[in-house]
């Protein structure tokens, strides 16, 4: 089964996966390492795109196989690089899910122009996400422990937790005095 790869823009790659039906880990470990081999060749801040508009339904250890054991390397393997799925069904969703969370991982998921966290989601963190999908603009720590109404260290550690699973990017930018501090934002 040949999956199609299209380059959107500099900042993001799409995966369209084949299906309707995708069943086992020795499927899933085909494609992982064509993400893996693509996750390579993006570079710091892109984002790789699996779209599942052909796929009506996928069981739990493909899900496992593909996305969790791909979650689980970003961050050591491919830092700084990004993966969101879009087109979901209720099937691949719940399988999807049931996978992220018996791994306690979280992945984002895209419908549309929304975003939303799946998986194994901390209501602490959906606050942080949902707050930093929200935004238009790239958001510092201290602008959003205000608008949560949090101290800033437990803002910190809301947003290194989230930046380390590879669900939101951390840029440096600088304050209205001018001096340097870190930006937050959403993958788009």
């Amino acid at each position: 089964m040949h999956n199609s790869l299209d380059t959107v823009n500099i900042m993001e790659k799409r995966l369209k996966l084949q299906g309707p039906h995708l069943w086992t880990r020795e499927e899933a470990k085909k494609i992982r390492a064509e993400v893996t081999s693509i996750l390579d060749s993006l570079t710091v801040g892109d984002t790789l795109v699996v779209d599942l508009s052909k796929v009506k339904v996928f069981d739990y250890s493909f899900a496992n196989e593909l996305f969790g054991k791909t979650m689980l390397s970003l961050s050591h393997e491919h830092p700084g690089r990004f993966m969101i799925v879009e087109n979901l069904t209720e099937y691949t969703r719940e399988n999807l899910g049931k996978a992220l969370e018996g791994l306690n991982l979280a992945m984002i998921e895209r419908e549309g122009s929304k975003l939303r966290l799946i998986g194994k989601v901390h209501p602490a963190d959906k606050e942080t996400f949902d707050a930093l999908a929200h935004s238009t603009e790239p958001v510092s720590a201290g602008a959003l422990s205000k608008e949560l109404g949090l101290n800033l260290t437990a803002m910190n550690e809301r947003l290194s937790k989230l930046t380390t699973l590879g669900l939101i990017r951390r840029d440096k930018g600088s304050s209205a005095a001018g001096r340097e501090q870190y930006e937050y934002r959403v993958l788009r």
